[in-house]
């Protein structure tokens, strides 16, 4: 019996991916949805190539584009998540949740009571509503895995483990562009220069986050969520050839140690086939990579946003909104050349310490719109320069 299944955010790189490893064995699937935002001519290719008859395509634009070129009715084509409730007439097996940013949380939340296990690729999400999700998930008996490397490693490794079982949790950081440029030199830092990740080939936004190590941050956050882990329990150590992902050491002594080469195809088709046995066609281990693998402390005069980690709340807050609203549109200030690199840094260290936004330490998220409206207010005020 094929399994059905949803992808949210198809066009991006987890949805492209997933993809690709679901037409080498298509006869097993049947995918009932795809997403994108504008990506239309994409989004099109892939309902052709995989017969699906389901689309939501959320830029109103586009909408009407796509909604043109549909002159035979063979494709229902949505233009919201509110619409879950006419593609899904039962849980279906399986969802990728792989919408970029807060435009993902939403339809996370809609989705879960629709399926019986989704895989979130969506840090985001992860960071600013995962009591929301997980409230979901409990309600509609959906089971969860994470998507990201480091976090399906994790979670792999807890298999039949607690959590208050880990006495520690490293997480690691290829260090991104700049983790051998002299410290002298991150002043000159231009945006081609912090595009040029070692190791992945990622988004323009998270390849930022990774050079400024903020994205490092950020899956601290998640994993002290998804988890439930105490910061004081979790570091980050800098790994330049990406190979271990999550190392746990267990109250018992022992030591799991996650590793596996630098391609997100390893854990999106793990979540896909997980419980089978379905092999993955992988290279052999590779004995060099073990002889050198370089796990290091974080220098902090380079990397000075790691400062954060103590200024966390331990519970779930608004705060982690505030992180990920004001890194988002600092970054966007970066990219499109309005500040320099290291102002990054600079800007964003003071933001957290205003008075303002310090405020939201204490407040945790009831509802999705207390964390949208949040978003666009801290968004407004890093715009209006008025931090």
């Amino acid at each position: 019996m094929k399994k059905e299944i949803a992808i949210l955010g198809s066009t991006g790189s987890i949805g492209t991916t997933l993809l690709n490893i679901i037409k080498k064995d298509k006869k097993n699937f049947n995918i009932l949805l795809l997403t994108a935002n504008k990506n239309y001519k994409l989004l099109l290719k892939q309902a052709k190539i995989f017969n699906v008859k389901n689309l939501i395509i959320t830029d109103k634009k586009y909408f009407e584009i796509i909604n043109k070129k549909n002159k035979n009715k063979k494709i229902n084509i949505f233009n919201n998540f509110e619409d879950f409730s006419l593609i899904f007439k039962k849980k279906i097996d399986y969802t990728m949740s792989s919408i970029v940013g807060l435009d993902g949380l939403d339809p996370t939340l809609k989705i879960i009571k629709y399926t019986n296990n989704i895989a979130i690729a969506n840090k985001e999400a992860i960071i600013c509503g995962w009591n929301l999700i997980q409230k979901e998930l409990i309600k509609n008996n959906t089971e969860f895995v994470p998507v990201d490397s480091e976090h399906f490693s994790i979670w792999f490794a807890l298999k039949n483990n607690f959590s208050n079982n880990v006495k520690e949790l490293f997480l690691t950081a290829s260090g991104g562009p700049f983790l051998n440029l002299q410290l002298s030199k991150f002043k000159g830092i231009k945006v081609t220069d912090a595009l040029k990740h070692p190791n992945w080939k990622m988004g323009q936004k998270i390849t930022i986050d990774s050079a400024t190590m903020m994205n490092k941050i950020f899956e601290v956050i998640e994993a002290k969520n998804i988890f439930n882990i105490d910061y004081k329990k979790i570091f980050i150590l800098t790994h330049p050839k990406s190979y271990i992902h999550a190392i746990v050491k267990f109250n018992s002594g022992l030591i799991k140690i996650i590793a596996h080469d630098t391609n997100m195809s390893i854990p999106i088709f793990n979540t896909l086939y997980k419980n089978t046995k379905k092999n993955f066609k992988c290279t052999r281990l590779n004995i060099n990579i073990l002889n050198d693998l370089k796990l290091n402390k974080i220098n902090i005069l380079k990397f000075p946003l790691v400062k954060i980690l103590k200024k966390l709340p331990k519970k779930i807050s608004l705060f982690e909104t505030v992180l990920v609203s004001a890194n988002d549109e600092l970054v966007n200030l970066f990219l499109n050349k309005n500040i320099k690199f290291t102002d990054i840094n600079k800007i964003f260290l003071r933001i957290i310490d205003l008075k303002e936004f310090k405020k939201y330490k204490t407040k945790t998220p009831n509802k999705i719109n207390e964390i949208l409206k949040l978003n666009d207010y801290v968004r407004l005020k890093i715009r209006s320069k008025s931090v």
